[in-house]
């Protein structure tokens, strides 16, 4: 292995952006967490991409859940939200399907996660670290397994493209 393979392979992987907490370890950004939160969920698909607009304009549209987040969510038709306490948040989803879903997550500016009894949203979103004004935005989400730590793959990746898709479009 020459030297450049070896920094090369020292970096891949490291899940760290730089900040240290008061005890030295790492501090991972939302986007690195939710990679983290997908690791641990089997069957769950992730699609990451930096779309080049500022992290304010992009989150006022995926962090709408009543609003943004129904035009660039593929399936989604409507989100009610029942009630909110600090990050704690419930809402009810209604799909294009007629399906509805009962969501109770974590809602913040940069990372939401939500989970109903059948399905899982998360959605994560960061400046990009080159200081470009541009934003590194995760999806994840799919119909889980109930009472396991799993998602049903099937069709999961081309859902999430197209939600990445449309959101690039709706933020551009």
């Amino acid at each position: 292995m020459n030297e450049s393979d070896a920094s090369k392979e020292s970096h891949e992987g490291d899940a760290s952006d730089g900040a240290m907490t008061e005890g030295g370890g790492p501090v991972l950004d939302d986007v690195r967490r939710m990679h983290v939160m997908v690791a641990g969920v089997r069957g769950a698909r992730l699609v990451e991409r930096v779309l080049p607009v500022p992290l304010p304009r992009v989150w006022q549209v995926m962090g709408d859940l009543e609003g943004g987040f129904g035009e660039f969510q593929p399936d989604m038709r409507s989100v009610r939200i029942l009630r909110r306490d600090g990050e704690r948040v419930e809402a009810l989803a209604h799909s294009r399907y007629g399906l509805r879903a009962h969501f109770h997550g974590v809602l913040r500016p940069g990372w939401c996660w939500l989970q109903s009894r059948f399905l899982v949203i998360g959605m994560a979103a960061v400046a990009a670290e080159d200081e470009s004004g541009h934003t590194r935005v995760a999806l994840t989400g799919g119909v889980r397994v109930p009472g396991r730590a799993a998602l049903v793959p099937f069709g999961a990746r081309r859902e999430l493209e197209e939600a990445m898709a449309r959101l690039a479009a709706r933020v551009g």
